[in-house]
């Protein structure tokens, strides 16, 4: 099924080219395309991408707490510790979450990070450093993660080299400035895509009105041709051009069987839809898995709240500062433990897994010290992540936090060391991110390899 909307996720706190293409295509053809396609055209000129690796950010907005799910500290005091009990893993020596039983038999697949930190614990900042691996520095933000692989990769056919699943995250009314293309511009953002539990997959970009018969958009494309030749009069030649490709890509993306057969959910099996779960996470996940199999060098799935009512549920995502341990036992922990599973077995069964990252965290961790309303507030101190696939050696752990999970014991990492690795994994190279002044002041993580 194939709706257009618009879905937020919160957490608490003259006509130009750019105009021309929004006029152009929202008035002549009745629908939204990003600027994603200019960039796109201009860089697939450059370098070819690169199909057979990809990296999966599942990206937890509004910070799971690392002490409940994969840095138990059973020793620690009860008003750290918590009422979760840590188990054992397939991995000797290293324990999860009780309410994590699927991930547990999982624990040689990935490697836990647990001594990450950075500089502050307000969502929108530390939402930004983590995706980007640096601080707004006088109103700059640098690409995230996927728009930097989008502007190294180029133009990926018949979709885009950086897709995110889920809609934009927000921190009350304001967006996070971190998701997008940055000082790189608005066409590096991402190709976004959502599941809906009640209307399926809604593919903003590729789904044209209901009316919009294949004989309109022949008329359209005719008449974009004759407005073509009159830019010719504004724009450079060069420009030109490539516009009138950009038209030609998006004429192809409403006809391209390929594209939309990535987003058609009904392909897969019952059971497998089942085994990912049939909740917006899930279904985020495997389609998060079709992407990646399609192509896609980088997909990003958003966590998504999944509940009516912030009173019911907390703030958006995983920033619970009352009711934490409930919301996470009754609804967090059991989903991702089942979809994260599902999607780590499915990527190994299609051989997948060894040309795919996978990296799973959120923007910070939760104060080790419960509050006085039974949550955890902020906690960018120390908090943790997972990474698998790709060549990744799993069954480890990387650095280590303190008794209490406040602060790292050994080994630090920061989020660029998780930028460059990503980057590193994707054969990006650093000279070429200083070339282009997009470069994180991290080093990849060697021990993860």
């Amino acid at each position: 099924m194939w709706s257009i909307g618009d879905n937020r996720e919160r957490t608490c706190n003259g006509v130009t080219r750019r105009g021309f293409l929004q006029v152009g295509f929202s008035s002549a053809l009745g629908l939204s395309l990003p600027e994603i396609l200019h960039a796109r055209e201009l860089n697939k000129k450059q370098k070819k991408p690169q199909k057979e690796r990809s990296v999966m950010l599942i990206w937890l907005w509004g910070g799971p707490s690392h002490i409940d799910t994969f840095d138990m500290k059973p020793n620690a005091p009860l008003e750290y510790r918590g009422p979760f009990r840590a188990i054992g893993t397939n991995v000797p020596g290293i324990q999860v979450c009780e309410y994590l039983p699927l991930l547990a038999k999982q624990a040689d697949k990935y490697a836990i990070l647990r001594s990450l930190y950075h500089g502050t614990n307000d969502h929108g900042l530390a939402g930004t450093i983590a995706l980007t691996g640096k601080e707004i520095s006088g109103g700059r933000v640098m690409p995230s993660m996927g728009a930097v692989v989008s502007r190294m990769k180029g133009y990926h056919p018949p979709l885009s080299s950086f897709v995110t699943v889920g809609g934009r995250m927000h921190q009350g009314h304001r967006p996070l400035q971190g998701e997008g293309g940055g000082i790189l511009g608005s066409m590096y953002d991402p190709f976004r895509v959502e599941y809906d539990e009640l209307t399926g997959v809604r593919v903003h970009d590729l789904t044209p009105p209901e009316d919009l018969t294949q004989n309109r958009i022949e008329r359209r494309k005719r008449f974009l041709q004759t407005i073509d030749s009159a830019q010719e009069q504004l724009f450079a030649k060069s420009g030109a051009d490539t516009l009138g490709a950009v038209y030609e890509q998006a004429f192809n993306l409403l006809s391209s069987s390929a594209a939309r057969a990535v987003f058609d959910l009904d392909r897969e099996s019952e059971a497998m839809r089942d085994r990912y779960g049939r909740y917006r996470f899930g279904q985020s996940c495997l389609l998060g898995r079709r992407l990646v199999e399609s192509g896609v060098p980088f997909v990003q799935v958003n966590w998504s709240s999944h509940v009516e009512s912030e009173e019911d549920w907390g703030d958006g995502g995983w920033d619970m500062h009352y009711r934490h341990f409930e919301i996470t036992q009754e609804r967090h922990m059991w989903m991702l433990d089942q979809s994260l599973s599902a999607l780590f077995d499915d990527l190994e069964r299609r051989g997948l897994l060894a040309t795919t990252t996978v990296v799973v965290m959120g923007e910070f961790g939760r104060m080790p010290k419960i509050n006085e309303k039974a949550g955890r507030d902020h906690w960018n101190s120390c908090y943790s992540a997972l990474i698998a696939g790709g060549g990744v050696r799993g069954g480890q752990a990387i650095g280590a936090s303190d008794a209490k999970a406040e602060f790292p014991a050994s080994r630090p990492i920061k989020p660029a060391d998780v930028c460059m690795t990503v980057y590193n994994q994707l054969g990006i190279p650093r000279t070429a991110l200083l070339a282009n002044s997009i470069a994180p002041e991290g080093e990849v993580i060697e021990e993860l390899f």
